[in-house]
């Protein structure tokens, strides 16, 4: 296909790749029904502009809707250029990344379009945990088509796309006008896209997850060089604490954060730092109106978090700050799950696992996030961490009943069960850490768990 022919779809990619990288190939495929006066010239290349290339070095496979040609709908050949660019990358252990901008089926085609679809799908699933899969949305992406960027590792929206599996008309008692579903921002803060923004910005932004991901989960734990000093002082991060974001940065190499699904449970972060050279996943609690909680969709976003990290080989870090659970009908009616899936997903993954207390950590609710017991293999605290499973003053009065002196009991509890210490001689602390030592005891410690061997005996719990 021409560049004149491909529009905004080869352009895209041309964009997104090292200059100069692109290779397509199958420009030479049509599509070959011819119901419906449907002319094979009419869909130069089948709508779809598919190849490899490079970022940052790397290979990618990569595949980019054309909306200029039937609306971008997808026909059989389509459907079979967007296979095989699946099972290159696959086979060469290579991430997949698709631009979408689509019009749905192409109805000239019904079954065997709609079947390409399923296909598609399939294949997104055996892909799953094999190689990263990213999408961008550069337009539609509506119908069954929109499972693709839900199955796939991360997605990136332009703030004018539309998402969809039924469109706004089509809600009972809903308009776009009235409520837009398909938005960019309905999407963001519903968990279904990572980040929206300009298609300059979704692009840069695909190049940046790229950057700090492995190719496959052959790889191994993804390491690259270190340009910054290993034994740099970490700033300010006694009064950076109240931010995940700032503390990720703080402490990564070259102040580098990729934040993951930043539009949805604002109680919890998740995202990617480099330390050392070395990809880390990290997840942390954040301070909000609710105050230091577990919500039900922080927990299931930090669920998946995990499960990616683990299938990929990445390690994980938790900045633990929380000393309950969010308190409503919603969350009670969801927690539990959430938070079963949260633990299932820490205690079964294989990959190094730091804890890092820089805040509270109380009740059952610090457990969860990778407590010790739940497997962290070290955990460090901030000096000033406060733990404790319950407030001193209210379990002094559980104590000492009606008849027991409440103050004297309260005092003993925090005495001799409250506090940093009290966990440290439990062994429930490996280090307490210095604020400006952060950075460099994390990287220390990852380096030590580099060479992590667990025995799987399992293939996955059931939750």
């Amino acid at each position: 296909m021409s560049e004149g022919q491909a529009g905004s779809a080869i352009l895209r990619l041309q964009a997104l790749l090292d200059e100069d990288s692109f290779v397509e190939l199958g420009s030479l495929v049509t599509a070959r029904v011819t119901d419906f006066n449907l002319n094979p010239k009419q869909a130069p290349s089948d709508g779809v502009v598919t190849g490899h290339g490079l970022i940052d070095g790397r290979l990618v496979f990569v595949y980019s809707q054309d909306s200029s040609v039937l609306n971008g709908t997808i026909g059989e050949m389509h459907g079979k250029k967007i296979l095989d660019v699946y099972d290159k990358a696959m086979k060469m252990g290579a991430p997949v990344i698709g631009l979408i901008d689509c019009g749905g089926v192409r109805l000239q085609e019904a079954f065997d379009a709609t079947e390409v679809i399923g296909s598609i799908v399939a294949k997104a699933c055996e892909a799953s945990g094999v190689v990263p899969q990213i999408v961008g949305i550069m337009g539609n992406c509506g119908g069954g088509l929109s499972i693709l960027p839900a199955l796939s590792d991360f997605a990136f929206m332009t703030k004018d796309a539309s998402l969809f599996v039924n469109s706004p008309d089509a809600i009972c008692g809903n308009s776009k006008e009235k409520q837009d579903t398909s938005s960019a921002e309905f999407q963001l803060e519903a968990g279904n896209v990572d980040a929206i923004g300009s298609e300059e910005e979704v692009l840069d932004k695909i190049r940046q997850m790229v950057a700090v991901l492995p190719s496959s989960s052959m790889d191994g734990a993804f390491a690259d060089d270190c340009t910054d000093d290993l034994n740099r002082a970490a700033v300010g991060l006694e009064d950076k604490r109240a931010n995940v974001k700032d503390i990720a940065s703080e402490i990564s190499d070259s102040n580098i954060f990729v934040e993951a699904k930043a539009g949805s449970a604002p109680d919890m972060v998740t995202g990617f730092i480099l330390l050392g050279g070395q990809t880390i996943g990290v997840i942390g609690n954040q301070s909000t109106e609710a105050g230091e909680v577990l919500s039900a969709r922080g927990t299931e976003k930090a669920a998946s978090f995990v499960r990616f990290c683990d299938s990929f080989e990445i390690p994980i870090l938790t900045l633990t700050n929380v000393d309950s659970y969010k308190a409503c009908a919603c969350a009670e009616r969801n927690l539990p799950k959430n938070l079963a899936r949260m633990a299932q997903a820490f205690a079964a993954a294989s990959i190094p696992k730091i804890n890092l207390i820089t805040g509270k950590a109380g009740g059952s609710a610090y457990l969860f996030m990778n407590g010790k017991s739940l497997g962290a293999d070290l955990t460090f605290a901030f000096p000033d961490a406060d733990m404790r499973i319950m407030d001193p003053s209210l379990a002094g009065g559980i104590i000492a009943g009606d008849g027991g002196n409440k103050a004297e009991a309260a005092a003993e509890f925090e005495e001799k069960q409250t506090g940093l210490s009290n966990a440290a001689r439990r062994g429930l602390i490996d280090r307490v850490v210095n604020f400006a030592d952060t950075r460099k005891y994390l990287i220390a410690g990852f380096d030590m768990l580099f060479e992590k061997s667990v025995t799987v005996y399992k293939k996955h719990g059931t939750k």
